[in-house]
């Protein structure tokens, strides 16, 4: 048995490649998504109609819809609609798109449950729109829901090992490699659960120091 994880021990640099790969990916994909998400919380919080149920429409289909499949459509189903990606890029946009949605709607509960003095007192000095939303009502959120999008970071990480059937190169894709070659599937995808399981821990310190920095502000 410890031959085996010597033998994974002996493709290091495939397995950290693919890490690295699922780091980048989670980065970028959760920070654009967590922009893109802010964008759409907006709109579902917006007396209007014509801007509130098309957001609602896209939040309630991307959450209904596996993210097996979305990848699938981004990656195989667009290149008919004249949309080709490489396969990294497509499952950058699968991530970042898949999961806007979500953090969109994290969002727009803790938006929901805001106090209104914070708001009001922006708009006293001067605040409105965009400007309101970007300096006094974001921060506020991004602290109150850092538990519940932390989770969804979370999320993330364990969404892009889906991607290795578009063959992009992720953490997934590159133990199936060894074990393929080797013959040694335990060794193989025990070692991607503990790394897997290593950066879902750096979250949730990242996420315990977020509540801290919350805590000390109130």
């Amino acid at each position: 048995m410890m031959q085996d994880f010597a033998t994974v021990w002996s493709e290091r640099a495939l397995l950290f490649s693919g890490l690295g790969n699922t780091v980048m990916l989670t980065l970028l994909s959760a920070l654009a998504g967590l922009a893109l998400g802010a964008l759409l919380s907006m709109l579902l919080m917006s007396p209007r109609r014509v801007l509130s149920a098309p957001a609602k429409v896209f939040v309630d289909a991307a959450r209904c819809t596996p993210f097996l499949l979305f990848a699938y459509i981004v990656y195989y189903g667009l290149p008919s609609l004249g949309l080709q990606f490489d396969a990294w890029s497509a499952g950058l946009v699968a991530l970042t798109i898949y999961h806007s949605a979500y953090m969109a709607e994290i969002l727009r509960a803790a938006w929901s449950a805001l106090p209104r003095a914070p708001v009001e007192a922006g708009i006293a000095f001067g605040y409105h729109g965009f400007g309101l939303f970007r300096r006094i009502v974001l921060p506020s959120l991004a602290l109150s829901s850092a538990p519940v999008l932390g989770n969804q970071v979370i999320q993330i990480i364990k969404d892009s090992a889906f991607l290795t059937i578009i063959t992009l190169p992720e953490l997934t894709n590159a133990v199936n490699s060894i074990q393929s070659r080797h013959f040694i599937p335990f060794a193989a995808f025990v070692t991607a659960v503990l790394l897997y399981w290593a950066l879902c821990l750096v979250v949730e310190a990242g996420v315990s120091a977020v509540g801290r920095m919350a805590e000390a502000r109130r």
